[in-house]
């Protein structure tokens, strides 16, 4: 677990990033292309990406594995909406910074690591066309999209900060970050603390982020917190209208709040229906195979299966725009 701990003057110091990082956003992508999760949604983007993967991809999976820890020095922690600059000041890293992060990766370095270790002349070189090169592959197409999911996520926090301060605002993060004043608590793979020590903390939103908060491992700056935002299916798709004839206008609220995964209470308000309502209709959905339910603890965790996702895109399966 990950505890943050906050000062009265971290908490007026925190801020929530504008949009979308986009180097942040091309690191954590290699984590999803590379372990496959992420849901439904993420599926045919990762088809696609996969189809045309650019040649020294591979120098960038060497140094983000499917899981766990990747160098700092990829993420700046000034976060920037200019991906040119990002991939600079990566391509500008101190050496002895380089080391430090390189140090804690738990795979065996790969030869291009080695070569970046070692400060040889055209890695850093390579690195920047590398990354340039994934990431017009992996997220350019797809940036509108980005965009538009991150600036829902961030509009609900900036709403949740004006009604109610930072208390609300930390308050509305993911399940997986749980804010018990003044610590917010983070599912995290090791036990550590982070002491913010009046900086503030950055909120970072972001699509390819999965389940649970990232930050750096150093904090050397101010620190950042990365944190996933919810996934909807792309605008098109079948008409709502449509559904309610087909399901009745209830069970389709129902149908379409289980979008986003979540507790029968969960989805009972996003629909607008009374929990022993919603109960019924997601009953009915289930044995019709358009939703899924898991017990976790005393709740019931809902999600939409392929069928349930290909009768709300309309056309078969989710898309990636």
């Amino acid at each position: 677990m990950l505890r943050v701990h906050f000062s009265a003057a971290d908490l007026a110091r925190t801020t929530v990033a504008d949009a979308p990082v986009p180097i942040w956003e091309t690191v954590l992508s290699l984590h999803r292309l590379q372990r496959g999760d992420g849901g439904l949604l993420l599926a045919p983007w990762r088809r696609q990406v996969r189809g045309r993967l650019p040649r020294d991809w591979a120098l960038l999976a060497a140094l983000v594995p499917p899981r766990g820890y990747f160098p700092d020095f990829l993420t700046p922690a000034a976060p920037s909406t200019d991906f040119g600059e990002s991939v600079e000041c990566v391509a500008s890293t101190p050496r002895d910074v380089v080391r430090r992060d390189l140090a804690h990766l738990s795979m065996r370095r790969s030869s291009f690591a080695e070569a970046l270790w070692d400060g040889s002349a055209g890695a850093f070189g390579r690195l920047a066309d590398a990354l340039t090169d994934y990431q017009r592959v992996a997220l350019t197409p797809h940036w509108s999209r980005i965009k538009q999911q991150v600036r829902t996520g961030r509009t609900r926090l900036a709403t949740r900060l004006t009604g109610e301060g930072v208390d609300g605002l930390l308050t509305a993060l993911p399940p997986a970050m749980r804010w018990r004043h003044p610590v917010l608590e983070v599912d995290y793979p090791v036990d550590r603390d982070l002491v913010l020590g009046g900086r503030g903390l950055v909120l970072v939103p972001s699509f390819f982020c999965h389940e649970t908060g990232v930050t750096l491992l150093h904090d050397d700056h101010t620190p950042v917190l990365v944190h996933p935002v919810e996934h909807r299916l792309s605008a098109d798709r079948v008409d709502f209208g449509a559904l309610a004839r087909l399901l009745g206008h209830s069970r389709a609220a129902v149908l379409q709040s289980v979008e986003i995964p979540g507790t029968t209470g969960e989805v009972a308000r996003r629909a607008g229906v009374l929990p022993s309502s919603a109960s019924q209709h997601l009953a009915a959905l289930r044995d019709a195979r358009l939703v899924h339910t898991t017990r976790l603890g005393r709740a019931a965790w809902h999600t939409l299966t392929p069928l349930g996702v290909a009768l709300l895109s309309g056309d078969g399966g989710p898309t990636a725009k």
